[in-house]
Parts: C-alpha cells; sequence; structure tokens
C-alpha cells in the first residue's frame, strides 16, 4: 500500500512538471478563484459585522406626557407600571430612563442652535428601550400598543396605527425598517456571492484540468486495458488537482495578506470596535480548504469519462 502510494505521487509530480502549461493555467484558475472567494469572506464578514453593529444601535423611544402633549403630566406611578411591563417583555435586554432635565442636558450638548431661545424645558421623561436584537423593534412596539396609561407616544411606533401614519412616526418607522431590511438583504447578498464564486471557481479548474487529462487521454486508455483500476488511475490526477489547488491557495493568501497590509487601513476607517471581519486565520482555513477541495473535485469529477474503455 505504501508502495502503491508512493507511486502514485511520483507519478502526479512528474506529470505536473511534464505539462507546465497546464498546471501553470490550473494554478493561476485556482489562484483567480480563491482570491475572489478571500475578498468576498472578507468583505463580507465585515459588512455583516457593520450591519449588526448598526442594528445594536435601534432603540424603542417611549415618551411620556407633558403639560404641552397632554391635559395632566405623567405620574411617578403610571412611569413605573410601564418600567414594570417593558422589563417583563422577553424581547427587552434593558431599559434606560431619561428624565426631561437629562434630555434637555443631551440636546444642549447635541444642537446647542434649537434649544438656545426655548423658554422652559419642553422635553418630556422617556425610557430607551434596547431589544435584545434589532428585529425585536416591532415586536415590542406591538406590545406596546394601546399605549399605557401617561404614554404620549413610542418611536417606532406600533406597524398598523394611526401614529405609524403620522409623519413623526413614518419617519421613525422609515429608519428603523431601512436598517433591518439593508442588513437582511446584505446577507443574501454575501450568500449568493460566496455560492456562485465558489460554482463558477469550480467549474473553471474542471474545465482547466479537463485539457491536460484530454491531451492524456491514449495514456490513460493503455493503462485500463492492462488491468489499471478506477482508483490508480484516478489517484495521480487528484493529487495534481490537490497540489494546483494547495498552490493557487497559497498564492491567493499571499495576495491577500498584502492587500490586508497595505490597503485595508486605507479603504476602512471606522472607529468602532464591534466592527471587524472574521480573523485572518479563518480566512486562511477557508480559502486553502476551498482551494485544496477545488483542486481534488475538479481532478476526480473531469477524468470520470474517460475510465469507461
Amino acid at each position: 500500500m505504501i508502495a502503491r502510494v508512493k507511486l502514485i505521487a511520483a507519478e502526479a509530480v512528474r506529470s505536473l512538471g511534464a505539462n507546465l502549461s497546464t498546471t501553470f493555467a490550473a494554478i493561476t484558475t485556482v489562484l483567480i478563484g480563491m482570491f475572489m472567494l478571500g475578498l468576498v469572506v472578507g468583505l463580507g464578514s465585515w459588512a455583516l459585522s457593520l450591519s449588526d453593529h448598526y442594528k445594536k444601535q435601534l432603540v424603542v423611544k417611549v415618551y411620556f406626557c407633558t403639560t404641552l402633549m397632554c391635559k395632566t403630566e405623567a405620574s411617578p406611578d403610571e412611569i413605573d407600571k410601564v418600567h414594570n411591563k417593558l422589563i417583563a417583555l422577553h424581547q427587552v435586554k434593558t431599559v434606560r430612563f431619561i428624565s426631561k432635565e437629562e434630555a434637555l442636558r443631551i440636546m444642549k450638548k447635541q444642537r446647542p442652535d434649537l434649544v438656545r431661545q426655548v423658554p422652559g424645558n419642553p422635553f418630556p421623561n422617556s425610557f430607551d428601550v434596547i431589544p435584545k436584537q434589532g428585529d425585536d423593534i416591532d415586536a415590542i412596539t406591538r406590545q406596546l400598543n394601546p399605549l399605557p396609561d401617561g404614554v404620549q407616544q413610542i418611536c417606532p411606533p406600533a406597524p398598523g396605527t394611526k401614529a405609524a401614519a403620522s409623519g413623526i412616526g413614518q419617519s421613525c418607522n422609515r429608519i428603523t425598517h431601512r436598517v433591518l431590511s439593508v442588513a437582511r438583504y446584505l446577507w443574501i447578498v454575501v450568500l449568493i456571492a460566496f455560492v456562485v464564486l465558489l460554482v463558477s471557481s469550480t467549474l473553471l479548474v474542471a474545465n482547466t484540468i479537463r485539457l491536460s487529462i484530454f491531451a492524456r487521454r491514449r495514456e490513460i486508455e493503455v493503462m485500463k486495458l492492462v488491468g489499471a483500476t478506477n482508483w490508480f488511475v484516478r489517484g495521480p490526477f487528484m493529487i495534481e488537482g490537490l497540489l494546483a489547488g494547495l498552490g493557487g491557495a497559497v498564492a491567493a493568501l499571499i495576495l491577500l495578506l498584502l492587500g490586508r497590509t497595505l490597503f485595508l487601513g486605507h479603504v476602512v476607517h471606522l472607529n468602532e470596535t464591534d466592527v471587524h471581519a472574521w480573523p485572518f486565520g479563518l480566512h486562511v482555513l477557508i480559502v486553502l480548504g476551498a482551494g485544496l477541495l477545488l483542486g481534488a473535485a475538479g481532478s476526480g469529477l473531469t477524468i470520470r469519462r474517460f475510465l469507461q474503455v
């Protein structure tokens, strides 16, 4: 068995050296495919991390009544009842109370021009409700409809309500659902790009290796006629495919590492610490595994038509 494996490996290495043009074509094809695959994995995982970052910033704002909004201001008991109702929802992660004094201080810091000439404090008490997942926004707002006593408005409002059709409600819904829809479609785009690239790379590698096998079809026929088994014939070609896939994948990783070192810092300028692509070590495993798989599968599947003698 060991001698047979050594013979098959030696034949594969000899064949690679004897057919340099097709070997170079196969390695180059794998290089292009794996480089594009590495780009899709890297940029796609970074984009998905960015969408998760923005989804984490989605909150439900619960505004309480003031004398400007209602006849009477929300009482402490009404605020406590709403707080207890919010923390009882399983979609809610945390609830933060924003007093009207704190709201005024925040606005003075963010937009001092808007509140410079305003007499008194027009801001209401409110809750910032942080969901466990960004997709839980609508579920939380639906469970707060109809509005509890003392609550003037929630943002975004529950879908299908009169508040959702108002100007403020439409603005809240538009911003929230735009973030969620972009994140959802981004997953679909990255997945489709990954599958299409993987399939196209497999076909390119298979067609390139098919040229090498077709040029040696007489040799295969002779081996079959003298009693060689299908796996004995297929073995050297599969090892050729593995070596070609490995060579192309390693070359692609070198280019990806250079691009990551030289260009990534100039392209991505974000100070957010939670936005990042997958670790480069995981990229290495994905690209190497895909390159080896493409090379072996391309050789093994292509040679099947020449084994029937």
